[in-house]
């Protein structure tokens, strides 16, 4: 049985699927929504990094409240609730992490990345490595 779902949210259109397949699929579960924010790299130095942090924080919490906001509206409009999380660092490492305490992790196939030319044919990179590696179900929304 199903009783918790993690939901990773950017701001594509994949991901919005996914939360409302989520929230049609598994009326019963419980389901948190992740965004995850790339942290500051070292590769800018010790002193710009340190200097960001605070700053960074702050940015990282107002940029994921947008996609918040959205997914809120979105289980409202079906009578539920999510739970939210902001994540910091790399994406697909950060949700398979944080899969380990759920039951399965339901994610667009594509991110908002998409546009890219990193981008992949059919799965997006996230997408894709969160597939491969996570320690619970996955299901790729298209």
């Amino acid at each position: 049985m199903i009783d918790r779902i993690l939901v990773p949210m950017d701001d594509s259109d994949h991901a919005e699927r996914a939360l409302e397949y989520a929230l049609e699929n598994f009326p019963d579960a419980d389901v948190t929504v992740v965004h995850v924010v790339g942290a500051p790299s070292m590769m800018m130095g010790e002193a710009a990094s340190l200097a960001l942090a605070d700053d960074f924080e702050a940015a990282a919490a107002e940029r994921a409240e947008g996609v918040f906001e959205r997914a809120r509206a979105l289980a409202t409009d079906r009578g539920r609730e999510v739970d939210t999380v902001v994540g910091v660092g790399h994406p697909a490492r950060n949700i398979i992490d944080r899969a380990e305490g759920y039951d399965t992790v339901v994610i667009g196939a594509h991110g908002a990345d998409r546009g890219r030319a990193t981008r992949r044919f059919l799965v997006g990179n996230v997408a894709e490595t969160v597939s491969k590696r996570a320690p619970v179900s996955v299901v790729l929304v298209r």
